[in-house]
């Protein structure tokens, strides 16, 4: 399938469906898209889908058949929207084309040939516990112990929205990071990460709550 240059060859695009739930329509919205009118289509359409099959079906069906509806928050983006949101980073939050191939730009490659889809998300079921709580580890640590495709998650505070990447990259270093306080440390940034003492075993007793709600 080649780049899109008509109404009726993205909507083919769109059609395609990447698993049982979803459909590669629902990750092509952008609001840098939108507000700085730059079209967000893959280039390389044929490695966005499989990168996105592999992110849906791996990752995203196994966190929806357990937790309930996932609501797509930001997904892939051209090279060219990314730029602009890195570009305007301090109101865009984009990182660089380079950081972001195999991430949110699903269509190239990450500089040691892997592909890779990342997708920002939120947990609708998990937004009440987190409310109450504001204890977003809980859904971490649950992932974490069930996931095992995932290969790094950022979590952010509004409604413990997050994202979460897929990579072909064999023995991917795992890392879970956040902009929200851990209400049992009181610290930002790393959760946990491969090599440090938490890694490692269950972490049932930090979900549990949740999970019985």
């Amino acid at each position: 399938m080649r780049k899109p240059q008509t109404v009726k060859a993205l909507e083919d695009l769109g059609r395609v469906q990447l698993s049982k739930s979803f459909f590669m329509r629902e990750f092509l919205y952008s609001e840098i898209s939108q507000i700085e009118d730059i079209p967000n289509i893959p280039s390389d359409t044929e490695l966005a889908i499989a990168a996105g099959k592999n992110l849906c079906e791996r990752v995203l069906e196994p966190i929806q058949d357990a937790l309930g509806r996932i609501s797509i928050r930001s997904a892939y983006r051209s090279c060219a929207v990314n730029a602009k949101g890195a570009e305007n980073k301090n109101q865009y939050n984009c990182a660089s084309n380079e950081a972001n191939y195999a991430e949110h730009i699903w269509d190239v490659k990450d500089s040691d040939g892997y592909m890779g889809a990342t997708v920002c998300i939120v947990v609708t079921s998990f937004i009440p516990y987190y409310e109450r709580t504001q204890d977003w580890t809980a859904l971490a640590w649950w992932i974490h112990d069930h996931i095992d495709a995932y290969a790094g998650m950022t979590f952010y505070p509004k409604y413990a929205a997050f994202n979460i990447r897929w990579s072909e990259k064999p023995n991917v270093s795992k890392v879970i990071n956040s902009y929200v306080e851990n209400p049992h440390t009181g610290k930002r940034g790393c959760l946990t990460k491969e090599g440090m003492d938490n890694f490692s075993g269950s972490h049932e007793q930090f979900y549990q709550e949740f999970i019985d709600r």
